[in-house]
């Protein structure tokens, strides 16, 4: 098996940029069988990109004026059915609230969780509008509690690990229709031979290198692998914007809250 190029993919999300570097592989003749990874490697994969979608979605969708809330239980639900029902009334009456004071649709990413003492959940972001107390309000099942997003270099990521979770549901999150799912663009010129992938991996924390290759970004962190079987380098990057003013307002509303704003 011998690798002809090497392939750059980018996701465009809001102020981040989503960056795979790997190679493409010539197949001479017939395709030999894969190994298949076991089962705990093929969990931590699946979970691992699972995060890696859902912060694209984050980032492309939310901005810092929008809201994560906690929903938790006064008297827990009786099943999983339930509390699925529970999770869907709540999602309705925001967007009857929403359209009773004319905002624009409701965008939502809901997550729902059940501990090992059988306690449910949920997690859910959404675009602003409501006032906060009034949204808490709407739960009306317990306890809810809200902030606004906060953004780092890295963005939403530590939030996305947080929410991917064993799913009860049958899927990890479920979400709003109209939610912008960023499409990725490939590139077969910039990167090309392994020699440049490589010279990319050597140093993880050297920006250099990635704010030539994106100029209109700052590299906010990057992951190598390299395979032994096939000798490939793999990489994953995440930049953001220059001009952004995520993390800006992230900053100062932190600095608000400190006093020193």
């Amino acid at each position: 098996m011998k690798a002809t190029r090497y392939r750059e993919t980018t996701y465009v999300c809001g102020e981040y940029l989503d960056v795979y570097i790997y190679p493409v592989h010539k197949r001479p003749g017939p395709r030999s069988k894969k190994e298949k990874p076991s089962t705990a490697t093929q969990a931590k994969l699946n979970a691992r990109h699972a995060a890696e979608k859902l912060t694209r979605l984050l980032h492309s969708n939310f901005t810092p004026t929008d809201i994560s809330l906690g929903l938790s239980y006064q008297e827990n639900p009786k099943d999983d059915e339930q509390a699925k029902r529970d999770i869907q009334n709540f999602i309705k009456r925001l967007q009857r609230r929403r359209k009773k004071l004319r905002l624009p649709p409701l965008k939502y990413i809901s997550v729902t969780e059940k501990s090992r003492t059988g306690r449910y959940h949920h997690h859910v972001v959404v675009n602003s509008g409501i006032d906060r107390d009034e949204m808490e309000r709407l739960w009306a099942l317990g306890f809810a509690n809200s902030k606004r997003l906060q953004f780092g270099e890295k963005g939403l990521t530590g939030l996305a690990k947080y929410l991917v979770k064993t799913p009860i549901f049958g899927k990890r999150w479920n979400a709003s229709k109209n939610l912008v799912d960023p499409r990725p663009q490939t590139d077969d010129n910039r990167i090309r031979s392994r020699r440049k992938a490589a010279a990319l991996a050597r140093d993880p924390e050297d920006r250099q290198p990635w704010e030539q290759l994106y100029p209109d970004y700052i590299m906010a962190e990057v992951i190598p692998f390299h395979n032994d079987e096939n000798g490939g380098v793999y990489l994953f990057a995440r930049l953001y914007r220059k001009d952004g003013e995520y993390i800006t307002a992230t900053n100062r509303r932190d600095q608000a809250r400190r006093g020193r704003l």
